[in-house]
């Protein structure tokens, strides 16, 4: 028998797979379909293309973004390694330069001697272990054969990516450099609004046409990725209270908070490149141009990607798989990636990366192994797989999926990462004993 494990996708899932597997005396063979196809959302022939935003969230140890990262590095994340690489300043959030980032994991797998195989995958392999990690844009073609292999439909949401603005079309007379509470240094352009001018801006929002899904299909929304026009939609305020709050925000030019304010944080590493955070929009692209420039600091804003939907796909987990990953019906598929239903950049990598090395374990004659649900990988593990989740959608990582602990909020926080890091070094020695 070989080590070597097969993977479908070259995605974050899908890379981090093959580098914990190469980490580990494994081989991996990655099919990657492009470039020969590109979903509607990509567009870069390198592996672990960020599409979304190039933000991997915070990285501080309070939240759960943080804790699962910290997670990561216990294990040797291949992507938090990319991502502190190519990191660009963006406070305590963790934001890279697309195009280092997929640069660094590319090049690093090529080091490692994964085998890349580009082209489209229409059929479930029969070689095992196999790793599906197709992530929310699988092809259609591909998308069928595991509707087939797996005996029930898929399902999907759709999601949304925000604007990039050009930095010199970025009117600074009329926007400041800040952090919210001054944390994490000046590393934002915001662009505040009087009231005049938000009410301006929010009424046009609201009436400009946007592009719908298919007509026989239900427009659903995850959450975690909202576009600013169905938040607006919630009420006049709901965006002053979400993605444009002034809290912590003084304008130096007039020595007050400011009504309302839009962040930008920096794309890439030369700091010509913003985009506009929290501003995933589903609006047709001429509409935005003239909805977003009603913002004073954007009255000439010139865009290097306007915003646009697109529709993700992921499966019926609670009822197809095992906390492991692996399928119920053939122990030796799994499935890693936002095709599971974890939704977040890093959650998609740890998903990917339990999975590699769980592929390798099965392989050697191990057991696979899911971390204690006392941590937040396992507690993400544990819900996505869970069969009484009746009412299954995309889940990010975060602090309610862990075990309560009595105590104040802050030091129940506190108490739930202590015993999360502890338990996760435990389990992790054994894991990785192979």
């Amino acid at each position: 028998m070989t080590n070597e494990v097969t993977i479908i996708g070259g995605g974050l899932a899908g890379a981090e797979a093959a580098y914990q597997i190469h980490k580990r005396g494994g081989r991996a063979v990655i099919i990657e379909e492009k470039p020969a196809r590109f979903s509607p959302a990509h567009s870069s022939p390198m592996l672990a293309e960020l599409v979304c935003s190039n933000s991997l969230k915070s990285d501080a140890l309070e939240n759960a973004a943080g804790l699962l990262k910290e997670e990561m590095r216990l294990l040797d994340s291949l992507v938090l390694k990319a991502a502190q690489t190519a990191r660009v300043p963006a406070g305590k959030t963790l934001a890279v330069d697309r195009g280092a980032f997929s640069e660094f994991i590319t090049a690093a797998l090529d080091d490692a001697g994964a085998r890349v195989v580009r082209e489209e995958a229409t059929a479930i392999p029969g070689t095992r272990p196999l790793i599906i990690a197709t992530g929310p844009l699988t092809s259609d073609a591909f998308a069928q054969a595991v509707s087939v292999f797996i005996g029930r439909e898929g399902l999907y949401f759709y999601d949304a990516v925000a604007p990039i603005v050009y930095k010199d079309g970025i009117n600074m007379d009329k926007a400041f450099f800040a952090s919210r509470y001054g944390k994490g240094g000046d590393d934002y352009i915001n662009c505040p609004l009087d009231t005049v001018e938000y009410e301006r801006f929010y009424n046009a929002l609201v009436e400009a046409d946007k592009v719908n899904g298919r007509e026989f299909e239900d427009i659903k929304i995850f959450e975690g990725c909202m576009p600013i026009e169905v938040m607006a939609e919630r009420g006049a305020k709901t965006l002053v209270f979400g993605p444009m709050k002034p809290v912590g925000l003084i304008d130096p030019k007039t020595g007050g908070r400011p009504y309302a304010a839009l962040q930008l944080r920096r794309e890439n590493t030369e700091g010509t490149l913003y985009n506009m955070v929290g501003f995933q929009t589903r609006l047709k692209f001429p509409e935005q141009k003239k909805v977003f420039r009603l913002i004073p600091a954007l009255e000439s804003a010139e865009f290097a990607r306007l915003g646009k939907l697109h529709r993700n796909s992921y499966i019926d987990s609670p009822r197809l798989l095992f906390s492991t990953q692996q399928l119920r019906k053939d122990a030796g598929v799994f499935f890693a990636g936002q095709i599971t239903g974890v939704e977040g950049y890093c959650e998609s990598a740890a998903s990917g990366l339990l999975a590699g090395i769980n592929a390798l374990r099965v392989v050697k004659g191990f057991p696979a192994m899911t971390p204690p649900a006392s941590t937040i990988t396992g507690a993400l593990m544990r819900h996505i797989s869970n069969g009484q989740n009746r009412n299954f959608s995309p889940m990010n990582a975060n602090m309610g999926l862990l075990p309560d602990i009595p105590g104040r909020k802050k030091d129940k926080r506190e108490a739930q990462v202590k015993k999360a890091l502890e338990d996760f070094r435990v389990w992790s020695n054994e894991f990785t004993r192979i």
